[in-house]
């Protein structure tokens, strides 16, 4: 190969791996195309606690809601929880509910909450509940997924990946309430 074609076909791959790093930046979206209707569809659901009692996403619509979509075997998912519930420790009085979403078995899910102390509802989702990550934005239908809902049920932005403190801090500082 002639070092100009070579040098053409490494400056395509450079420009494609420099945008691929600039999107995995900027994990965090706003103004989602079918935000609207998804948010609506995830405010509709009603889902068991480790407890087994029936809770509707609904009973948080007051609040700034950040539903996070998790997994005991998910090493980012486990990673991100302390973020979680430091989040939901110190802006609960600026109107912000966490809630967890676990793809899991109940029983890893209960003794993993106990275990870490998590501070916040968590729900259990089927496998069904990739689709409607999916339609919240996640492509890729992978784990940790969250996504942050007005108390007017828009769909704010979504989060693909482990959040860490100053992640989580930066995109809901402009939402919470004095």
């Amino acid at each position: 190969m002639n070092r100009g074609r070579r040098a053409a076909i490494l400056g395509l791959a450079a420009m494609a791996a420099g945008a691929a790093g600039y999107a995995l930046q900027r994990v965090w979206r706003a103004g989602l195309t079918d935000g609207h209707a998804s948010a609506a569809a995830l405010m509709r659901l009603s889902l068991l606690d480790v407890a087994g009692k029936s809770q509707a996403l609904s009973q948080w619509s007051s609040r700034l809601l950040l539903v996070n979509f998790w997994a005991t075997w998910c090493e980012p998912c486990r990673e991100e929880i302390p973020a979680l519930i430091r989040a939901q420790k110190i802006f609960v009085g600026k109107n912000l509910q966490t809630v967890g979403i676990a793809i899991d078995s109940v029983d890893k899910v209960s003794e993993f909450s106990t275990k870490y102390g998590i501070n916040y509802p968590v729900l259990m989702g089927g496998l069904e509940s990739i689709d409607l990550t999916r339609q919240l934005g996640n492509r890729a239908g992978a784990l940790p997924f969250t996504v942050l809902v007005s108390p007017q049920g828009e769909l704010l932005a979504s989060h693909l990946g482990a959040l860490n403190d100053t992640s989580l801090e930066q995109y809901l500082q402009p939402h919470l309430a004095s």
